[in-house]
């Protein structure tokens, strides 16, 4: 769990100190600095909440469920994160989590990126991007049949294996994109 969280943290961290130094030095006011802390925050932990979906609404009655249901009731928060710590690699049927979601997500991140001033909101949009970027580039790495098998849950046909470099690819090319104009961006 401690990989999972620097593997997401890290990149946001070293993402809001670079965009808060240039702020800084072109005196972009201290608020829209917070903002962007709060956007990147916010939406770096927001992505993994499909996980309740999956145990609350999904997947109800499984075994795993019932235990989380049971902690959630007895506000045994610690036992929930022991069990996400778990299970999360084996849910594959999440709505997050899932190529439907990322396509959706790009179309409201670039309409966002390209009209809106909130910095809050274009942060927030960029963490959730990253965040499922980042679980794609991991289980590209390290195995490639179970990113195939949770990216394209529920769907008949999926992308290849050899195809999946080029997908991943093209988000990365989207993700530095929007980077650019969050940098860029003038509050």
């Amino acid at each position: 769990m401690k990989k999972e969280l620097r593997n997401h943290l890290l990149p946001l961290l070293i993402i809001f100190v670079l965009i808060s130094l240039i702020w800084f030095l072109t005196k972009v006011p201290t608020i829209e600095i917070i903002l962007l802390f709060l956007g990147f925050l916010f939406g770096s932990f927001l992505l993994d909440s499909d996980h309740f979906i999956f145990w609350f609404f999904i997947k109800p009655n499984i075994e795993e469920s019932r235990s989380v249901q049971t902690a959630f009731q007895e506000k045994d928060f610690k036992s929930i994160l022991n069990l996400f710590k778990s299970t999360h690699k084996t849910h594959h049927n999440l709505i997050f989590h899932h190529y439907f979601f990322q396509v959706i997500l790009i179309l409201i991140s670039f309409f966002v990126f390209t009209s809106s001033t909130n910095t809050f909101t274009k942060s927030f949009l960029f963490a959730l991007n990253l965040h499922l970027l980042i679980d794609e580039i991991t289980d590209f790495y390290t195995d490639k049949k179970t990113l195939q098998k949770w990216l394209f849950a529920r769907e008949h046909k999926q992308l290849s294996v050899e195809s999946l470099k080029y997908y991943l690819l093209t988000f990365i090319i989207l993700i530095s994109f929007f980077a650019l104009l969050l940098l860029n961006s003038k509050p």
